[in-house]
């Protein structure tokens, strides 16, 4: 199992449409295509408190990834969705993106 850490910046005043595009289309649409999250952050304290949302994704292996998230990507509803979602503007001003394995003591396997 590899996890993927995800973190949005969203541009100022723009997390509630970010948070509400996952809650009423993007998780549905993972589902869809067997895409599983761990878990969903906001930062409480730090520098982009309040602009950050992290997230974590499970994946078989890197070709599991590929094949689930090409999939997703274009997926009429999440086209449709993520270009409703920005009809006023970009929600996110940067997203990092990075693919971790545990160690040999972590809890989560």
């Amino acid at each position: 199992m590899i996890y993927e850490l995800r973190i949005y910046t969203t541009l100022p005043g723009r997390m509630p449409n970010l948070l509400r595009r996952f809650e009423d289309h993007t998780l549905r649409i993972w589902e869809k295509h067997g895409i599983k999250q761990v878990g969903f952050w906001t930062t409480l304290v730090g520098p982009n408190c309040g602009n950050e949302l992290t997230y974590m994704l499970a994946w078989e292996s890197l070709a599991d990834r590929e094949k689930k998230w090409d999939a997703f990507f274009v997926d009429p509803e999440w086209v449709e969705a993520r270009t409703n979602s920005e009809k006023d503007g970009a929600i996110n001003k940067n997203v990092f993106s990075s693919f971790l394995t545990p160690t040999k003591f972590s809890a989560l396997k």
